[in-house]
This record gives C-alpha cells, sequence and structure tokens, in this order.
C-alpha cells in the first residue's frame, strides 16, 4: 500500500537498533526466511516450541483451544495450531507486534495474521526436509496476501546450532 510505501522508504536500521527494535524483521511473518536453523520440540503436551537460532526467537504452537483473551502483542504473537493430515500442520498467528517482512523496511502491522503450513516430506536418497508455507494478510500494509516458501533440510545433530541476537543491519 502507499502507506507501506511510504514506511518502508523511511526505513533506517541505525534508528531500529538504537530504539531497541533491531528485532522487527524477526517476527512471525519473517522468522521462518531469516537464514539460520531451528530447533522443534514439545514445551508440554498441547505446545509444540520451534527455537530460532537467528534472533534468538522461541515461537510456541498452541493446539486445542486459543487464550480467552490475548496478551500483550509480541514478535512472535499467538499461534494457534492444528494438523491437517499426519505429516502437516497448520498454524494462524495473530497479536503480533508490527514488524518488517525482509530486513528492508517493508512493513506489516499489529494487525496482520499469519497463517503458516508446515510440511515433511521425504528427500530421494534418504533424509526428510520441512516445507514452509507462509501467508500474510494484512490489508493496512499489504495490497494482497504476501506469500513465499522455505524448505529446511534435517540435519543430524544440533552441532551447528549457533544462538545470535537480533541485528536491524
Amino acid at each position: 500500500t502507499e502507506l507501506a510505501r511510504k514506511a518502508a522508504s523511511a526505513w533506517d536500521p541505525v534508528a531500529d537498533e538504537a530504539a531497541g527494535a533491531q528485532c522487527k524483521a524477526y517476527g512471525a511473518a519473517a522468522i521462518m526466511r531469516v537464514p539460520g536453523r531451528f530447533h522443534i520440540t514439545w514445551q508440554d503436551q498441547n505446545t509444540l516450541r520451534l527455537d530460532v537460532d537467528t534472533g534468538q526467537q522461541t515461537r510456541l504452537f498452541r493446539f486445542g483451544k486459543p487464550a480467552a483473551a490475548p496478551g500483550e502483542r509480541s514478535w512472535q504473537g499467538d499461534s494457534t495450531a492444528q494438523w491437517e493430515k499426519p505429516d502437516s500442520l497448520k498454524v494462524v498467528t495473530t497479536n503480533l507486534r508490527a514488524g518488517y517482512l525482509r530486513k528492508n523496511g517493508v512493513p506489516y502491522s499489529e494487525n496482520a495474521v499469519v497463517t503458516e503450513i508446515f510440511d515433511v516430506a521425504p528427500l530421494p536418497g534418504g533424509g526428510r526436509v520441512l516445507l514452509v508455507t507462509t501467508v500474510v494478510d494484512d490489508p493496512q500494509d499489504l495490497q494482497r496476501p504476501f506469500i513465499v516458501s522455505s524448505e529446511f533440510k534435517k540435519e543430524a545433530d544440533g552441532s551447528k546450532w549457533d544462538p545470535t541476537p537480533c541485528t536491524a543491519k
């Protein structure tokens, strides 16, 4: 939208760092496109936890009924998950802080809704790949849904895990 174009043209990563907003490109709408690694575990029987080393972000995918009232807006928002089929997970995230779709200042608003489909597929010759399709709906900043997909190959162990903080630059 015109409002988003103006915001992107005024983007200043130095100002974001100074304001403590260096994680604006690491929110749920963008984090699966940031180069890095993640670790997936069950936090409890109804919550899948996804930790991302780049930006040191943690996402919580809650199964079952959503919370009665949303908490404070955050980079990772509130995510509700449901299995679509055995190897396909649908996650819908709301209650986000406004952020960037990429590290170039293209914004999404706090009213954005992020829908993701996580699919696991076998690789020829062995191994598995995680395919993540992300759809960001935000009528305030986007003229149409922003759709991207990412692929991640499962690694044998966590030896390459290297947590690093967010940076706006």
